[in-house]
């Protein structure tokens, strides 16, 4: 099986390099369980091409999925170019750091460091004794999600909203695997802990009440969500489907 680089590259799809404009990428951080220092994992590359196999077969599932949920709406859906990256690289929607997956409206594509979701896999494997894979699938998932919303026409002027917009959408993925008996042993807990590493740690105060009221409405409208609304974001599509998530697939 190719490597996404390489099954990207053979579609016509890279093509990191362009000027950067002001369009933002809706990007998902790396962070702890605990909030606390990011865990340290060894990797090899092999552990890395085995990451990108598993998350290129996940892509394949989630552009069937979305794919049949448009054409039930009587649109299409335009899937998204998948392109794994190291360091920093320059995208259209501007540069793309280390340890991050964004997905950009600009250039329909998702962008990934393929070492930093091999990393959240292995984090997952190590923590729960399974082979972590879903951990990285559901950071994909997460992207792809941000990817259906907006071709919907469906992003919010609040960044939260779209972040939980995209966390449901994950869970839905998850749904719509379980009934497809796709799931492995282990899947839903590595899904849960990514969700949970990922959760906005709590943000720093001044000690001033009304500076630090300031302060957190600023990050809950800014952020991803804490990992309890991670989990309970991802939660509702897990048990209702797309439809939980954005009300135009209730029907479909």
């Amino acid at each position: 099986m190719t490597s996404l680089n390489a099954w990207a590259r053979n579609a016509g799809l890279i093509a990191l390099f362009a000027a950067a404009s002001a369009s933002p990428a809706l990007a998902l951080q790396d962070r702890a369980p605990d909030d606390g220092p990011r865990a340290v994992v060894e990797l090899t590359e092999a552990d890395v091409a085995a990451s990108n196999k598993k998350l290129e077969m996940a892509y394949g599932a989630l552009v069937a999925m979305w794919k049949d949920r448009f054409d039930k709406l009587g649109t299409r859906f335009d899937a998204p170019a998948i392109l794994a990256y190291r360091g920093n690289i320059r995208t259209s929607c501007g540069i793309m750091s280390p340890s991050n997956a964004a997905y950009c409206p600009t250039r329909n594509a998702i962008y990934f460091d393929e070492v930093f979701v091999a990393e959240q896999g292995r984090m997952a494997a190590q923590a729960l004794g399974t082979d972590g894979d879903m951990a990285a699938v559901g950071i994909i998932a997460h992207e792809m999600g941000h990817a259906v919303a907006a071709q919907l026409g469906l992003d919010s002027r609040i960044p939260y909203e779209n972040e939980a917009t995209a966390d449901c959408l994950a869970g839905a993925f998850a749904n719509q695997s379980e009934k497809d008996k796709s799931l492995e042993a282990g899947d839903l807990d590595e899904a849960f802990f990514g969700m949970a590493s990922a959760g906005d740690p709590a943000p720093p105060t001044t000690g001033d009440g009304r500076v630090d009221r300031m302060i957190a409405r600023r990050a809950a409208y800014l952020g991803h969500g804490t990992r309890e609304q991670r989990l309970s974001n991802f939660k509702l599509g897990l048990n209702g489907g797309a439809g939980a998530c954005l009300p135009v697939f209730r029907s479909s």
